[in-house]
C-alpha cells in the first residue's frame, strides 16, 4: 500500500472525536461491536461520519470521482431511460438516493427538459445538511426554473407513488458484516478497542449472520474472508412498499454471487478511498475516508423477487450507456470541435472494460411496468 496523505489539523481533530465516540460505543457494548455497526458509525455519525461531515468528498479535490462527475454524458443517457418510463406514467416523480454534489440530478433534469419529459417533482433523500446545501446550489445554477419542484427528504415518503427511484453508488456504502471461515466454522468480525486503538476480533457468529451465509449454499475454504449485507433485503422491501408503479434503477460496482464469492477472492471486496487512493484498512482515518463493499447483485435480485418486484434488466454500465444513446450524443459534436476530444475521453472512462464499463453494473427493478426497457438491449440476467 502506498503512503497515504496526512490529514490537516482540522480533519485530524474531527477524526479523533469520531474515534472517541466509537470507543465509547464499544465500551458501552461490553467491549465489542459488529463490523456493520462500526461501518455505520464511521460513515454516518452526525457531524463526524464520512457522509455526515462537511469535508469535501467528490471530484478531484475529494476522495473519489463518480460517473456523473466524470461526464454529463452519463446523466444524459440516464435521462433517456427515465423518459421512457415517465412517458408511461401519470404525474410521475423521481426519487434519488444520496445525490452527492447534485450534478447528476442537474444534468438529468436539463436533459429531461430538452426531451420535454420533466417529472412532476424531483425528490432527493439526503441526510447530510452540508450535501443538501451543495446540491441546492448546483441545481439552482443548472435548473433554476425547476428548483421549486425539487424537495429534500429525511426519510422515505409515507405514501406510495408512481415514478422512478435512482440509486447511483448507494448500495456500496451500506454497512456490511464481515466474516471468515476457521476450521470449517463461520466466525463474525467485531471491532474492539485497546489503549485507544481499534482492532478486529473474530468470534462465534450471530444466528442472523450464520443463517445468511448458510443460505448462500457455498463451500468456503479455511481462511476465506468476505462480507455480506444483512440490511439489503429490508431496504429493497422498503422501496417496493412505496413504489406503486415504475422503475428502480440501481447503478453500482459489483458481481453476480458466483463471482462475488469466488474462491480466489479470499479477502472479500471491502475497500477504503482517501484522496483518490484505495486501501483495505477501515480502522484508520475515521470519518475522513469512504468505506465500501462491492454489491452482490444476485442477492439484490433475490430480495426484489421476495418483495414482489420484477427484475426487468441487468447489464454492465457500458452496455447500458450504449443502449441509451451514448454514441448518438457523441455524434452531435463535430470531430473538429475542441470539446469532442474531451467528450471522447470521458466516454472511454465510462465504457472501457479497464475503466468503469465492466465493473459497474446497472439493475432495473420494476413495479406494475411491463414494457421492455431501453437500456437493457444486452440483458445479462442469465449471469445472476
Amino acid at each position: 500500500m502506498s503512503v497515504l496523505p496526512q490529514p490537516d489539523l482540522v480533519a485530524a481533530t474531527q477524526s479523533q472525536h469520531l474515534l472517541h465516540s466509537i470507543i465509547q460505543s464499544i465500551h458501552a457494548a461490553s467491549g465489542k461491536i459488529s463490523f456493520a455497526e462500526f461501518m455505520q458509525r464511521a460513515l454516518y455519525t452526525p457531524q463526524l461520519g464520512y457522509y455526515s461531515s462537511s469535508l469535501r468528498k467528490f471530484g478531484k479535490s475529494g476522495d473519489f470521482v463518480t460517473a456523473p462527475e466524470i461526464s454529463p454524458l452519463f446523466s444524459q443517457c440516464l435521462a433517456r431511460q427515465c423518459q421512457q418510463v415517465l412517458s408511461q406514467l401519470e404525474r410521475g416523480v423521481i426519487l434519488e438516493f444520496g445525490a452527492g454534489s447534485g450534478i447528476m440530478a442537474a444534468e438529468l433534469l436539463k436533459e429531461l427538459q430538452l426531451l420535454d419529459s420533466l417529472p412532476r417533482e424531483y425528490w432527493i433523500l439526503e441526510l447530510s445538511a452540508d450535501l443538501q446545501q451543495q446540491q441546492h446550489e448546483t441545481l439552482q445554477q443548472h435548473v433554476p426554473n425547476f428548483i421549486n419542484q425539487i424537495h429534500w427528504l429525511a426519510e422515505l415518503p409515507q405514501q406510495a407513488f408512481d415514478g422512478i427511484i435512482l440509486a447511483n453508488e448507494v448500495l456500496d456504502a451500506m454497512p456490511v458484516e464481515r466474516f471468515r471461515v476457521a476450521n470449517g466454522e463461520i466466525q463474525q468480525c467485531y471491532v474492539t478497542a485497546l489503549e485507544g486503538q481499534l482492532n478486529y476480533q473474530f468470534a462465534p457468529n450471530s444466528s442472523e449472520l450464520f443463517n445468511a451465509v448458510h443460505i448462500l449454499q457455498l463451500e468456503f475454504p479455511d481462511g476465506y474472508e468476505s462480507e455480506i449485507n444483512l440490511a439489503l433485503a429490508s431496504w429493497i422491501k422498503s422501496l417496493a412498499e412505496i413504489l406503486n408503479k415504475g422503475l428502480i434503477l440501481l447503478i453500482d460496482y459489483g458481481f453476480p454471487q458466483h463471482e462475488y464469492y469466488h474462491e480466489q477472492r479470499q479477502q472479500g471486496t471491502l475497500m477504503c478511498h482517501y484522496r483518490h487512493q484505495s486501501h483495505p484498512d477501515p480502522l484508520i482515518l475515521l470519518g475522513l475516508q469512504d468505506i465500501t463493499a462491492h454489491v452482490n447483485f444476485t442477492a439484490v435480485a433475490q430480495a426484489a423477487v421476495a418483495a414482489n418486484l420484477d427484475v426487468a434488466g441487468y447489464t454492465n454500465q457500458a452496455n447500458f450507456l450504449l443502449a441509451t444513446g451514448l454514441l448518438d450524443k457523441l455524434s452531435t459534436c463535430s470531430p473538429d470541435d475542441p470539446h469532442f476530444f474531451r467528450l471522447s475521453q470521458q466516454a472511454k472512462m465510462l465504457t472501457l472494460p479497464s475503466e468503469m464499463g465492466e465493473l459497474f453494473k446497472v439493475m432495473a427493478l420494476t413495479a406494475n411496468f411491463d414494457q421492455s426497457l431501453l437500456g437493457f438491449v444486452r440483458d445479462e440476467r442469465g449471469r445472476l
